[in-house]
């Protein structure tokens, strides 16, 4: 892991830092994170992207520089066993809903809830959704729609659709509300979270009932850029919705990103990027991208206000480039409703529609 791990970290420094050993004519600084065109060769030089092989290059540069700001995702070699734990058990006409907790490092364990459809065939699997909730103290109960918000309660419907659902809590909410992120290994809460939904999606290929060639990923705002966030490093994931969860950097709050800098997302951007778009070593033009070919739809509504859909239609394009490139163009979907921040019913059920088609 190391060698490849230092491989990386010099493509993401390339992307700012371009060297030669000529005269200054011959420096020519690599385009901005902004374009989906180019990748970086070996001298850390700008190349046209031409084919799939190129892109791959491209992508390991845009991993290395996601993890130049949340630090580097630990090795998941000699993983703990999960170590289920079920403490409560709810039943209804079509799944049980179990409330867990499972270790997702030697000394934490994650709380989340576990659904299970019922009345399967003997040896039929289903596929498994990893439901990451958006901001709240509630956390995971959110997802279940015990929150005040209607809209929210994607893993309690797609378990009554008959998937394999598990929502876990993000650190700092729900049981998870005393997490400490000082004392833990990473660097970023944002890497601590990824950490625990590839763990969670271990915990669903753990399961009998589940189909491992079918695993998608949905959340809403928090959840909607976790969703990106651990598709981008867990290839497992063939479908990826985010529900108001993401647009370019220089579009947030008009490049203001300061929202970014708790400790449960990226401290760096504040405190090595000084707030920054231009200095971050990454955007989401590139992080979207990687996600291809695995399927991705965006609820990004007309008046989110916290991120502006314009930014989303700029990077679209591009971004649709890249599927192009794959022979998956149909892979990605964005819609734009007339609505606020929220996941509202008509384009939530689109979703869904999304879901199945890719997965079933």
């Amino acid at each position: 892991m190391a060698p490849f791990r230092i491989t990386l970290c010099f493509l993401a420094a390339a992307l700012f830092f371009p060297v030669s050993p000529g005269s200054a004519q011959e420096i020519r600084p690599l385009p901005s994170h902004q374009s989906l065109d180019w990748y970086p060769d070996e001298a850390g030089k700008p190349q046209p992207i031409e084919t799939l092989e190129d892109w791959k290059k491209r992508r390991a540069a845009i991993i290395a520089g996601f993890e130049e700001v949340a630090g580097p995702l630990p090795s998941r070699d000699n993983l703990p066993d999960l170590d289920v734990r079920v403490t409560e058990t709810v039943d209804t006409d079509s799944y049980t809903r179990e409330t867990i907790t499972f270790v997702s490092e030697p000394g934490d364990r994650t709380p989340a809830f576990l659904y299970l459809p019922k009345n399967l065939t003997p040896g039929e699997k289903r596929p498994g959704i990893l439901a990451l909730h958006p901001t709240g103290a509630l956390g995971k109960k959110i997802v279940d729609g015990q929150s005040k918000r209607p809209n929210r309660g994607y893993a309690r419907e797609l378990a009554e659709r008959g998937y394999v659902v598990i929502a876990p809590d993000y650190p700092s909410f729900g049981d998870s509300a005393d997490y400490d992120f000082a004392a833990d290994r990473y660097e970023s809460g944002a890497m601590k979270a990824i950490w625990n939904h590839l763990r969670s999606v271990d915990l669903l290929l753990s399961r009998a009932e589940v189909d491992p060639e079918k695993i998608a990923v949905i959340g809403h705002s928090l959840g909607g850029h976790n969703a990106i966030f651990t598709g981008l490093f867990d290839e497992r994931i063939k479908v990826v919705v985010s529900s108001c969860g993401w647009n370019p950097l220089h579009d947030y709050y008009g490049g203001d990103l300061k929202g970014w800098t708790s400790d449960r997302y990226f401290p760096a951007i504040r405190d090595r990027y000084s707030l920054d778009p231009d200095k971050v070593p990454f955007d989401f033009y590139e992080l979207v991208a990687a996600l291809a070919p695995a399927a991705f739809f965006s609820n990004s509504p007309l008046h989110d206000s916290n991120f502006d859909w314009r930014g989303v239609e700029k990077a679209a394009p591009k971004i649709r480039r890249i599927y192009d490139l794959h022979g998956v163009p149909e892979k990605m979907r964005i819609a734009y409703p007339n609505d606020k921040h929220d996941f509202p019913t008509p384009v939530r059920e689109e979703s869904y529609e999304f879901l199945k088609h890719w997965l079933e």
